[in-house]
């Protein structure tokens, strides 16, 4: 088969999803359709949005479809007429079975991480905040269970002790989109050679889950080794960010999105969450073995800024 002749429906939603996407399209893919999520209402003025991936099929006349429910009968029914033979989902949505089993060639996922460790939504975030000194990117063959299938292709990627979220992302969705086009091209070729994930053995005999990130999760607990908070906090960097609360010189509490930092292990008698600050250019708060020096955040309803920006209008209570 040629690869004009390879029907492939595409579906993603994010950022991260686009550029794999663009990858096919310039390589001539017969992208047959595009499956996204419905527009939703974003930022103060809850204005309609529509996804990255939406932006760009649409930028290419690429038919778009936006179910609500994927096992709704008039979607499954409209998806089967467009007779695709690969379907390809990054950062989209568990699909059921009735849409995975759908093309002869099967539905492959693209998984920011090194299957079996990290299954679940947020793969990115929780090799960085458990410290990992290494990640990477998968392509698996969808199956029932989330994230089980079987492993077409994987590329190792380090992870730098100074790497936050949105550094470790960008790396992963660059080599992903060659990725998707390589494994797009072992399927077409007939030179896939599947790996069973149950025979790949779990980093010391521990699977590690990838859970969903929500706001409860991303406050700071200080009373952990300075590491643990700093990784923590690198983790989810820039976005949704780590949170804290600081008291002010008139008594109110001030919660704060906490974006770059730096560690200092030290021996201190200082109580965690303790904060401590200068009033000029150090703003730092106590962890269970030393102190986490905030260099950049943010004040809600205020910008991202710097530290000796915020100090400069914001007095700490000491």
């Amino acid at each position: 088969m040629e690869k004009k002749d390879l029907r492939i429906v595409y579906m993603g939603t994010p950022d991260f999803a686009v550029l794999p996407l663009k990858v096919l399209v310039e390589n001539h893919y017969n992208v047959v359709a595009v499956i996204t999520m419905p527009d939703k209402p974003a930022g103060r003025g809850h204005k309609i949005q529509f996804s990255p991936v939406k932006q760009y099929a649409l930028q290419q006349k690429l038919p778009l479809l936006q179910p609500v429910k994927l096992k709704d009968p008039d979607f499954v029914d409209e998806l089967s007429s467009y007779k695709a033979d690969l379907q390809i989902v990054v950062a989209f949505r568990m699909l059921p079975e009735v849409v995975w089993s759908m093309p002869r060639f099967g539905t492959f996922n693209l998984h920011a991480s090194l299957l079996p460790q990290y299954r679940g939504a947020a793969p990115i975030n929780w090799a960085i905040i458990n410290g990992e000194k290494e990640t990477g990117i998968t392509t698996f063959f969808l199956e029932k269970g989330m994230d089980t299938g079987k492993i077409i292709q994987q590329v190792h990627v380090p992870i730098a002790e100074t790497d936050d979220l949105e550094m470790v992302h960008d790396k992963l969705m660059n080599l992903g989109s060659q990725l998707v086009l390589d494994t797009v091209e072992a399927i077409l070729s007939d030179n896939v050679k599947s790996i069973d994930q149950a025979s790949l053995p779990a980093i010391n005999g521990e699977l590690k889950p990838a859970p969903k990130i929500f706001k409860e999760t991303c406050q700071i607990v200080w009373n952990q080794p300075v590491k643990r908070v700093y990784d923590f906090i690198r983790g989810l960097s820039p976005y949704p960010a780590a949170r804290t609360v600081i008291t002010n010189d008139k008594g109110e509490k001030v919660e704060i999105k906490v974006f770059k930092t730096d560690k200092e292990k030290c021996s201190t008698t200082v109580a965690p969450g303790t904060v401590i600050t200068d009033g000029r250019k150090e703003l730092k708060i106590a962890a269970a073995d030393g102190f986490i020096k905030i260099l950049s955040l943010q004040q809600a309803g205020k910008k991202h800024m710097q530290v000796e920006d915020f100090l400069r209008g914001f007095k700490v209570q000491q």
